[in-house]
């Protein structure tokens, strides 16, 4: 391993949970090297304010992200944290952007994909779109698993079907808290060099959901647009979890609490 990979990836915490310092180009070269080196299995959180404080009422949540081998930072208030701590954060790591990146900057290398996650039919709407968008993409499988939890047996197979299919990267979309639990539980199951959980990624890249104009996604307002498109689904998450986000941030920034890993 060379002297860059070795490098820890820079990082600070926000309520107790540890994010990386990174942008989008930052993000990729990390899968990259992960994809190259095959050195095991590594998940990725694409994490913004709702991962952070599902984390503050569940330690075991917390644990999960922290253990992830790369949280970034899905939400502009996560970059507003980072440049607090000194890091030339300009943007947040987008997850349908990041997977549109990834998928475009190394179509031609071959690299095999595998989508699992989303409502029935959309992972090969998503595998559609995706070859469009990024010619030359390799997709090697696909699953929508069921809502409900999946039995024993049903698990086993689905991990023996992502072993077979060989993928080098795992797109997992099954939403937040679920997406990063179920990587956490399986990353030693699995050999694939990278799981990344990229939520409404599936839903967005493959056109099923509208996304916020750019001007709404890069000032912090994305939330606003998606509570207007789905306001009963949406708006505990917004409203009751970011005015507690919000608070608890104040409290950390005037020191008058400690938010502990």
């Amino acid at each position: 391993m060379n002297a860059v990979a070795m490098c820890p990836i820079p990082s600070f915490h926000l309520l107790g949970v540890r994010v990386h310092a990174v942008q989008i180009p930052d993000a990729v070269d990390q899968m990259e090297r992960w994809i190259q080196e095959r050195d095991g299995c590594h998940y990725v959180a694409v994490t913004g304010m709702h991962g952070v404080m599902e984390a503050q009422h569940d330690s075991g949540f917390k644990q999960v992200l922290n253990s992830a081998d790369l949280v970034v930072s899905d939400g502009m208030p996560l970059v507003w944290a980072g440049r607090r701590h000194g890091f030339p954060m300009k943007r947040r790591v987008y997850g349908p952007e990041l997977m549109l990146t990834f998928c475009q900057a190394t179509a031609h290398k071959g690299y095999r994909h595998f989508f699992y996650g989303g409502a029935p039919n959309v992972p090969c709407e998503l595998e559609c779109s995706m070859r469009e968008s990024c010619p030359g993409m390799n997709v090697v499988g696909t699953y929508s698993p069921p809502f409900r939890a999946l039995t024993q047996g049903e698990d086993r197979d689905i991990v023996a079907r992502i072993n077979a299919a060989a993928p080098d990267i795992l797109w997992v979309g099954l939403s937040t808290p679920k997406q990063e639990r179920w990587m956490y539980e399986h990353r030693d199951k699995l050999r694939v060099p990278v799981l990344i959980g990229v939520g409404a990624a599936f839903d967005l890249n493959s056109g099923r959901l509208r996304q916020a104009p750019a001007w709404m996604r890069e000032h912090g307002l994305e939330w606003l647009f998606r509570l207007m498109m789905e306001p009963r689904r949406l708006w505990r998450r917004y409203l009751i979890y970011g005015s507690k986000f919000a608070w608890n941030v104040s409290l950390e920034m005037l020191k008058l609490k400690e938010f502990n890993p």
